[in-house]
């Protein structure tokens, strides 16, 4: 698991340098799937990411809106502040802490709970996912996306 943390952030930073030759109207431009556009879905992943991980930590999620953010260098700092703090707990990641339950109540009112483990694979296969469709916009604009490879990462 903790070395598919470390490919997303991998990919994630490909992804921040690859935005580098992109006109910026285009990473704002809104897309057909996601939650918006190239930028606005780097930064959704880099607060789903934190938000959830802060949470298994007892820690407040991160609530401010994309429009606080809604340039290259902001995103990508933001992303970095994150990736500082859920760097130590990712890499702290014990067998033990598999089990644990979060327990919330959800946005209808019914209780609901999901174990640590559980969690920490949604933010892995989440982020894996807006990457698919960051793929598919980069294309459509005339640009080779970022790899998607696992291999040839240095991580094994």
């Amino acid at each position: 698991m903790l070395k598919l943390f470390a490919y997303n952030w991998q990919v994630r930073q490909d992804w921040f340098a690859w935005c580098q030759d992109v006109p910026e109207e285009e990473l704002l431009r809104e897309r057909t799937g996601g939650v918006g556009g190239i930028l606005h879905t780097l930064f959704h992943v880099a607060d789903v990411e934190y938000s959830w991980l802060s949470v298994l930590q007892g820690k407040p999620e991160f609530t401010e809106p994309f429009d606080n953010y809604a340039d290259l260098r902001r995103v990508t700092e933001l992303s970095a502040r994150f990736h500082e703090e859920v760097r130590p707990f990712v890499m702290a990641w014990t067998g033990e802490m598999e089990d644990r339950v979060l327990s919330e109540i959800a946005p209808g009112g019914d209780p609901v709970s999901f174990k640590h483990g559980e969690i920490m694979r949604h933010v892995i296969a989440h982020e894996i996912h807006h990457i698919g469709q960051l793929s598919v916009w980069s294309r459509e604009i005339g640009k080779v996306p970022v790899t998607a490879n696992l291999i040839r990462r240095g991580l094994f």
